[in-house]
């Protein structure tokens, strides 16, 4: 059994029924594995309902569905593997959002979890697994 983190963009998509993620929630879930996504997820999908121009439609949309996930905290286990990740990415010269680093130390202190996500932001995190799911058809 493993976790899957899901980012913003994967939820939007798994909310959204488009590009194939949440055929791939589906199988994943069939087959075992919990899926979820942190509480930093949440505070940006609620950040883009709150500056949309249809928002009462959007947050109707959005509280409705984050039931369909499991909410991963940001824990102060994933407050130290922030500030190593931090650190390690400063001295080397790279640096993410805020945001993506919280996600990646939420799924860091998970344990056999992969973060979804279509974008390549997470990918400069050392020993964080990440997957795409989203279709491009």
């Amino acid at each position: 059994m493993s976790r899957f983190l899901l980012d913003s963009n994967a939820v939007q998509d798994r909310i959204s029924r488009r590009r194939g993620v949440d055929v791939r929630v589906r199988a994943a879930r069939l087959a075992g594995h919990k899926i979820g996504t942190g509480v930093p997820v949440v505070a940006e999908l609620y950040a883009g309902v709150e500056y949309s121009a249809t928002r009462d439609t959007n947050l109707d949309v959005l509280n409705r569905n984050l039931a369909l996930f499991r909410l991963w905290p940001f824990t102060v286990e994933a407050a130290r593997e922030y500030g190593r990740q931090w650190a390690d990415l400063r001295r080397n010269g790279r640096t993410i959002q805020t945001v993506d680093l919280m996600i990646a130390a939420i799924a860091l202190t998970l344990g056999d979890c992969r973060v979804v996500t279509s974008d390549s932001d997470l990918s400069v995190v050392p020993r964080l697994n990440v997957e795409n799911w989203a279709t491009t058809a």
